[in-house]
């Protein structure tokens, strides 16, 4: 069995203003990432599909050519292959936990393994 806590999951510094935690098991990635306000939004894409929680904050996400305002609460799935990104909003940091299936092969080897 393979157990973790959040608090003991390594903190990830994706670049200025974004940070990551993740934990994995063999065919889905749970990731906690933190966007703080006036970060360079990344428009992406990864042949994931992706389901995301907003755990705190408020701000917008961008799938394909569909923009919404996302707050506390809030769910979204970005299909997989599909160009999204996020923008935190106001003066706090924006939290989301992200489900990505299937695993994600970078955060495992970047978060739990490097």
């Amino acid at each position: 069995m393979k157990k973790s806590n959040l608090k003991g999951l390594k903190l990830t510094d994706v670049r200025p203003g974004v940070t990551r935690r993740s934990f994995s098991g063999e065919g889905a990635t749970l990731s906690w990432g933190t966007l703080t306000p006036g970060h360079e939004p990344r428009p992406h894409t990864h042949p994931h599909e992706q389901i995301v929680y907003i755990m705190s904050g408020h701000g917008t996400f961008t799938v394909g050519d569909e923009t919404v305002d996302v707050t506390e609460g809030d769910m979204l799935v970005v299909p997989s292959n599909e160009l999204h990104y996020a923008v935190a909003g106001g003066d706090e940091p924006m939290v989301d936990l992200s489900i990505f299936n299937p695993r994600r092969e970078d955060y495992y080897r970047a978060d739990e393994v490097g």
